[in-house]
């Protein structure tokens, strides 16, 4: 299993869009599952979208639900976070992660064990 890395963070003002890329080189089908967490200051990491990567289907926390679209790119080995309606409250450094294992589905979180490094979200009110 190689490094997940990530891009597409930036600033945006509320009420924007960006896009968040999260590849895998040559090694996507090693897991079961990808997903998106974030961690803002002063706050518990927390799981945001998850996808079983052979079946693709979704998971989402309650306060992305309808903004934010988890999806994949198997030939490319690489998952995308599109996120939509932005919010202040969204701003959060978020890292792409990765299961093995994920019998629970994709919001099994505890079996999210492989890590990018994380990339900056900033919205801005």
């Amino acid at each position: 299993q190689g490094q997940l890395v990530e891009s597409g963070g930036g600033s945006v003002q509320a009420g924007g869009s960006l896009r968040l890329s999260c590849a895998a080189p040559g090694y996507m089908y090693l897991y079961n599952c990808m997903g998106w967490f974030r961690q803002a200051p002063g706050k518990e990491r927390e799981g945001v979208a998850g996808i079983a990567v052979s079946g693709g289907s979704t998971y989402y926390v309650d306060s992305v639900k309808d903004r934010f679209t988890i999806s994949q790119d198997k030939a490319k080995n690489t998952v995308y976070l599109q996120m939509n309606r932005l919010k202040p409250e969204d701003t959060a450094m978020y890292y792409c992660a990765a299961a093995g294992v994920c019998r629970g589905g994709p919001d099994s979180w505890s079996g999210y064990t492989s890590w990018g490094p994380g990339t900056q979200v900033t919205v801005s009110s």
